[in-house]
This record gives C-alpha cells, sequence and structure tokens, in this order.
C-alpha cells in the first residue's frame, strides 16, 4: 500500500526565488500573473491550505471541434475547421513530481519515453500502473485562431491508483509509469492510454501536461509552451472510486471540491476535461487546449 506523504503542487524554493519568478512573469497575460502570483506567494508564506468541502457547481456548454460536439464548463467555444478563438489555458504548477528534469529525474531525455501507453514503466523499469482505464484526448489549438497546433508534442503525468508519483512516492520510486510524450497530428489531436488517477489529501483529480513546440524540444527538455493541469468531472470521479482499489480517494474526494482547489479555485473552464465511457468498458477524457 502507498505509504501517506504530502503532495505540495507548490515549490519551495524560497523568498528570492519567488521574487524573480514574478518579475520574469510580469509580462504575461494578467491571468497568468495574478494565478502565478498567488501561489507563489502562498508558498513564500503559510505554505500549503488544505481545501475544505466546496459544491462543484458550473454552467455546462457546448464546445464544437471540427465536426464533433462535447459539453464543457463555462461559455461556449467553437475550434478547429471554424477558425474561431477559443480559451487559453492556464498556466499552472508542474508541482513536485515533473520528472522533466526541473526538479530532480529526467524522463524526457530517456529512451521510450515517446510512447501512447504510459500504464507500464519503461526503460531499466518494470511495473504497471492498475486501476480504471483512461484514453486521455487532447487537442492542442492556437488559442488566437482556433487552428490545430500539427506537430506539437505534449508530456503528460499524473499520480496511480494509490495516490503515488512514480519515480518520487514511497514505493514507487523504482517505476516511471504513467508518464510519456506524444506528438500531435495534423488536426491538432494527441491520445495517452492510461489509468484514471487518485484523489489524494488536499487536491482535486487532475492530469499534468506540459506543451511544446515539437517532438524534438519535447525530448530534449526544451522551451514549454505551457505548463498545466487537466481536472477531471466530479460525477465520474465518484463513480471510479466506487470501485476495488481506489477506496482511500473517496474521502479524499470529500474533502475538496473544484471550487476550492489551490489550482483550480481561480477558475476551471478551459481545463475541466469532458469524459465518456463506462468503468467496464474505459473511459475518455477529452479537452481542447488553447495555446497562446
Amino acid at each position: 500500500m502507498h505509504a501517506d506523504h504530502e503532495h505540495d503542487d507548490l515549490h519551495d524554493r524560497g523568498l528570492g526565488f519567488d521574487l524573480a519568478t514574478l518579475r520574469a512573469r510580469a509580462s504575461q497575460p494578467a491571468r497568468f500573473e495574478r494565478r502565478s502570483a498567488l501561489k507563489l506567494l502562498a508558498g513564500a508564506g503559510a505554505g500549503l491550505l488544505l481545501v475544505a468541502c466546496g459544491s462543484d457547481d458550473q454552467s455546462t456548454a457546448t464546445t464544437t471541434t471540427g465536426d464533433s460536439t462535447t459539453t464543457t464548463a463555462g461559455g461556449t467555444t467553437t475550434t478547429g475547421s471554424s477558425g474561431t478563438s477559443v480559451d487559453t489555458i492556464p498556466q499552472e504548477t508542474g508541482g513536485p513530481f515533473p520528472g522533466d528534469g526541473t526538479n530532480g529525474p529526467n524522463v524526457l531525455v530517456e529512451s521510450g519515453i515517446v510512447r501512447q501507453d504510459i500504464r507500464p514503466s519503461f526503460g531499466s523499469y518494470t511495473g504497471t500502473a492498475e486501476g480504471v482505464p483512461l484514453t486521455i484526448d487532447l487537442t492542442i489549438v492556437d488559442a488566437g485562431t482556433g487552428a490545430p497546433l500539427a506537430g506539437a508534442a505534449v508530456y503528460a503525468w499524473h499520480c496511480d491508483r494509490d495516490g503515488g508519483y512514480s519515480l518520487y512516492s514511497d514505493g514507487v520510486t523504482d517505476q516511471n509509469y504513467l508518464r510519456g510524450v506524444q506528438e500531435a497530428d495534423d488536426d491538432g489531436r494527441l491520445s495517452f492510454i492510461s489509468v484514471f488517477p487518485a484523489a489524494y489529501s488536499g487536491r482535486w483529480p487532475h492530469v499534468h501536461f506540459e506543451v511544446f513546440n515539437d517532438l524534438a524540444t519535447a525530448t530534449s527538455a526544451g522551451t514549454r509552451l505551457v505548463t498545466s493541469q487537466l481536472a477531471l468531472p466530479e460525477d465520474v470521479c465518484a463513480t471510479v472510486y466506487a470501485t476495488t482499489g481506489y477506496e482511500q480517494s473517496v474521502p479524499n474526494l470529500a474533502q475538496t471540491s473544484l471550487d476550492r482547489d489551490m489550482v483550480f479555485s481561480d477558475g476551471y473552464d478551459a481545463q475541466l476535461a469532458t469524459v465518456s465511457g463506462s468503468v467496464d468498458a474505459g473511459m475518455t477524457a477529452t479537452l481542447t487546449v488553447g495555446v497562446s
């Protein structure tokens, strides 16, 4: 069983680092600056405040991508062939367990990281993450035009069924599963085959990801266009967590909400995925990622 550990998604690198980061981001859009400033100042001060129970009460609207239609939270957005702009995905913390060389190990430069199925470990590691099957379908587009970013690359990672992050958490330091890179096709689409992540103490269930200009930049741990997180809907989480193996996620989910989560509390319309499927057949989480 995975040992208890604290998941603090704010890097504690000291006040000097925080102030320097704030100055570096001064030129970014206001919504990014405000979001980053709040988290950096929180990290430099009192630290992590665990969120309490709250409601997930967001209106839904239709999102059209190409010829397909899905339902998401927030306002109506049209993308794909229409050429209409979409919300820019917010910049978020990569957390303390990124595995991208910014905080310890770097899987991006390892042979085998480019893969669709991220359930097994790769390279010299062996082992496979267990849980309800989850396909993560992302469409990467230019936020200003809605045009697909063909050839963009995404590095995705998340915790396992027990709430542990491979390479970092007690019991899974000898694993590198649930981490992988994929390249977007001509329509800006890519997907990962994974398992549904747990809810751990203090955080809403989520998937981390980084977007790069291209595969070569991603696999050399180069400059990121954006680092963000995908949120999973409450009703779907409750359904999954009622199954065997996710028992510890039930009380953790009950103690937090999207509206009070440290990352999603200042708005998650552009980050809340649409999820279809079932526990038995597997689920698919779909999100359009607008990149500025």
